[in-house]
């Protein structure tokens, strides 16, 4: 049987620098189907493209909360004035799509299971199969991985949500988190969570051989704050203010 790869993706949040980085990345590793794990848009200055370059994949997408925001209009007031800004570019960032983005955001699926021979599968979601909102860290018991992932059965379960990558065994299970392509996470032990320059994925490959690979690779981080610039994203000096 001949090995495939299969590329994990996550979390662009219209970060086209990082995104085109990672397409690079996949490319050079010849990999057969690209799955991305939700939140493709929104919260970034690139909303549109990320979108576009996205669809040339031809991949399944699962949707994210942040997906489900920008198709929601309704949202409730906000409670503070961080969530004001952040709904403010979310808004912005929605009346950057064209009809055909919107109806592309409307066909991502709540997950998406992908085979790996025999009767094994891969399982994709964005915060848990039951929720988007939910996410699962390696901080999280046991006990709460069981009712996390109740009824979820899969050899590999990969999740998206917390923007960290993760690779844990779980019953018979391999829960994975690719991190984030455009909006990864670093949480020092003193002091503020900050924006590193990296770009982040994952890649699966079965047949002959069986590997799960967490990858991270450098893009060019200041293309994306001039783009905030540029295109006049709303807040973009406070937004990328833990950028650097």
């Amino acid at each position: 049987m001949e090995t495939r790869r299969i590329g994990i993706i996550a979390d662009i949040h219209g970060n086209l620098p990082a995104f085109e980085a990672v397409i690079a990345a996949l490319k050079a590793e010849r990999v057969d189907t690209v799955v991305c794990l939700g939140d493709v848009a929104a919260t970034g200055p690139q909303p549109h493209e990320v979108l576009a370059r996205l669809r040339e994949l031809n991949g399944p997408v699962v949707m994210g909360n942040a997906d489900a925001a920008l198709l929601d209009t309704g949202r409730p007031p906000p409670k503070d004035e961080d969530a004001r800004r952040y709904g403010e570019i979310d808004d912005w960032c929605r009346a950057q799509l064209t009809a055909d983005d919107v109806d592309y955001l409307r066909s991502f699926q709540a997950t998406v299971a992908l085979p790996l021979g025999g009767d094994d599968r891969l399982l994709c979601y964005h915060g848990t199969p039951h929720n988007y909102n939910d996410g699962i860290t390696s901080y999280v018991s046991n006990e709460e991985l069981e009712r996390l992932l109740a009824g979820a059965e899969a050899l590999v379960l990969a999740g998206a949500h917390t923007h960290r990558q993760l690779f844990r065994r779980f019953n018979t299970s391999i829960v994975i988190n690719p991190g984030s392509v455009g909006l990864a996470y670093d949480f020092p032990a003193n002091g503020e969570p900050f924006v590193p320059a990296r770009a982040e994925f994952a890649i699966l490959s079965y047949g002959e051989t069986f590997e799960i690979s967490l990858r991270r690779l450098g893009y060019d981080r200041e293309a994306t704050l001039r783009a905030m610039v540029e295109r006049e994203m709303p807040h973009a000096a406070w937004w990328s203010a833990n950028w650097t």
